[in-house]
């Protein structure tokens, strides 16, 4: 048996997620599909998270472990021609025997591209997500600030997610403001349901002064999710990057 390791870009816009379900076409059913064309195995291929509905990936991980007996280069390629337009292998490794995508990670990287002020474009809809408003850089500028580093984010996720543990870090939020859209990248050990887009979303409130700096620190001290801003659209969202120790043989 080899561990492979999977190197996978998609355009989420016509996927319900990555995680395979019942009826639905998922990023995971479509590669599970592929591998079993190619080698009549049912094999489980895992990532490095879930991503959601309309949610996309420029370098998503995953691991699959089988008994490869195709070249790594040929494996690739006859993936990739089995695979719809819309989902790629980037890149294929053999991986350690112990290296598995969700729990080997130790760092993650999301960018949310969004267009702030003006009107939505009919054109790229689905991959730009859109915030009506015109903001304030100094002011998400001093929310950055508060955001980075080790916290309780319960105020920063989704109410029914069902973890018990809300401390995560965040190494760095950064981003690119070209006319009227904004790249944010943000870069942290782990995140919670939705955490990306509900501080994006935080960024983007308080940069328009919908809501305030002290609510942020309410909402980091209390975990009272009333207090952070809105969850912004899945469309928008990037998984840019996964980072781990030594993986490869």
């Amino acid at each position: 048996m080899k561990n492979v390791k999977l190197t996978i870009e998609y355009n989420g816009s016509k996927f319900s997620g990555w995680q395979k379900q019942d009826g639905q076409r998922t990023v995971q059913g479509e590669i599970e599909n592929a591998f079993f064309v190619l080698t009549g195995q049912n094999l489980s291929v895992e990532a490095s998270g879930r991503t959601d509905k309309g949610v996309h990936a420029y370098g998503q991980i995953a691991s699959v472990k089988f008994d490869c007996k195709i070249p790594l280069k040929n494996l690739k390629y006859a993936l990739n021609n089995l695979l719809p337009a819309d989902v790629r292998v980037t890149k294929v490794e053999f991986a350690n025997d112990d290296f598995h995508a969700r729990f080997s990670a130790k760092r993650k990287t999301y960018e949310y591209v969004v267009k702030v002020g003006g009107q939505p474009s009919a054109i790229d809809c689905d991959l730009v997500g859109f915030y009506q408003y015109d903001v304030d850089k100094t002011k998400i500028d001093e929310c950055i600030k508060i955001l980075e580093g080790k916290h309780n984010f319960k105020g920063f996720c989704s109410t029914n997610t069902q973890v018990t543990n809300f401390e995560r870090e965040i190494y760095f939020i950064k981003y690119h403001k070209s006319g009227k859209i904004f790249k944010f990248s943000v870069c942290g050990n782990g995140f919670l349901y939705n955490m990306v887009r509900i501080i994006v979303g935080t960024l983007l409130d308080v940069g328009s002064g919908k809501i305030s700096i002290e609510d942020v620190k309410k909402a980091l001290k209390t975990g009272d999710r009333s207090y952070s801003g809105k969850t912004m659209e899945p469309n928008g969202l990037y998984l840019k990057k996964v980072e781990y120790e030594k993986t490869t043989k």
